[in-house]
């Protein structure tokens, strides 16, 4: 069977960073308008960020039928998107004197654990890690504090895993080249078709 020469792409729907971006997405928009003054730039920037570490996932999915590329390169930029996230969590617990986790910590392997896939699971999640905590800080703070240590947890999976798949792919562009060198091959399969 000759090799096709629009490659089968897309299917982004079925990676786990697509997914996670997503619940990454939709957990920061809940975050920024409980705790980000809408007016703050921070607000709208932190969606962004979370809004592109997803969206690039998907356009360079898309891309990958004509551009091996493009697709590195998104997939790339949605990895810069989350680091730029990261930091804003980083910031946001600084900037209030809260304690950012551990990697180590209980409550940082409770969140990779849990692996939660929706929002539901997530706030569930968010709400036995506060009921947890024994200490006599204010439960406001409290609340504050799981809610960007949860998202910092769930940012570094998915730099993790992002990192994995640029390592895929970089991997699969060197072995069979991008969208030039399949019409390439194409082309001269077909001639050689023709020629027989």
């Amino acid at each position: 069977m000759a090799e096709p020469l629009i490659p089968k792409h897309g299917g982004y729907r079925r990676l786990i960073t697509y997914r996670l971006g997503m619940l990454i997405y939709d957990a920061t928009v809940a975050f920024c308008a409980r705790y980000i003054d809408r007016r703050d730039r921070t607000h709208d920037q932190m969606v962004q960020a979370a809004r592109s570490g997803v969206a690039n996932i998907v356009e360079g999915s898309e891309a990958a039928a004509t551009s091996k590329k493009t697709e590195l390169k998104l997939t790339n930029v949605a990895k810069a998107s989350q680091e730029e996230l990261l930091f804003d969590y980083q910031a946001f617990l600084r900037q209030r004197n809260l304690p950012e986790w551990p990697v180590d910590s209980p409550e940082a392997l409770a969140v990779r654990q849990a692996r939660p896939a929706d929002l539901g699971q997530l706030r569930n999640l968010m709400a036995v890690l506060v009921s947890d905590r024994s200490d006599k800080s204010d439960k406001s703070d409290r609340k504050a504090e799981v809610a960007a240590n949860v998202m910092i947890c769930l940012i570094n999976q998915e730099t993790f895993l992002l990192g994995r798949q640029l390592a895929r792919l970089e991997q699969e562009f060197v072995e069979e080249g991008g969208f030039t060198e399949r019409l390439y091959r194409v082309r001269s399969a077909r001639r050689s078709e023709k020629a027989d």
